[in-house]
């Protein structure tokens, strides 16, 4: 039997970075149905927060899961029951990509209180000076065209 422990913080947007996630009620109830969801798909999700604009996941990857699957699991169908549930009176999408890092065992929980306390950070920091800040510290670039 193979054991697998392969942590990854995954963030990802509302298409254009708009507010549809604009009330605490409105996260709440999407932010539990993409738990409630990914427990039915066995994608072992151990948090999943974030702000009007975006969303944070910290998953464990199974053996036989890849980032994009999971990522196209928990966004496709998370987008199709919010538009059912009509909780706004636009159309709802996530944007197509994502930005996904490994996480070390030993940094968990430190990942899980930042998820969990996405509000309050938000009062501090915008979603843009968010991605800065991983960007600056990941070494990432924007690959353009």
């Amino acid at each position: 039997m193979s054991w697998v422990r392969i942590w990854v913080h995954m963030v990802f947007s509302t298409k254009h970075r708009k507010p549809f996630l604009a009330t605490k009620d409105i996260r709440k109830r999407m932010f539990l149905h993409i738990a409630e969801n990914a427990k039915k798909k066995d994608i072992w999700l151990d948090c999943v927060g974030g702000y009007s604009d975006h969303a944070h996941c910290l998953i464990s990857l199974g053996r036989n899961q890849s980032i994009s699957q999971v990522g196209q699991l928990i966004k496709g169908e998370s987008s199709f029951w919010f538009n059912k549930q009509k909780l706004i009176k636009v159309h709802f999408q996530w944007q197509d990509d994502y930005w996904a890092v490994s996480v070390s065992e030993s940094h968990v929980d430190a990942v899980r209180k930042y998820i969990r306390n996405q509000e309050d950070h938000h009062k501090k920091q915008t979603f843009s000076e968010e991605i800065d800040t991983f960007m600056n510290k990941y070494g990432w670039t924007i690959i353009k065209g």
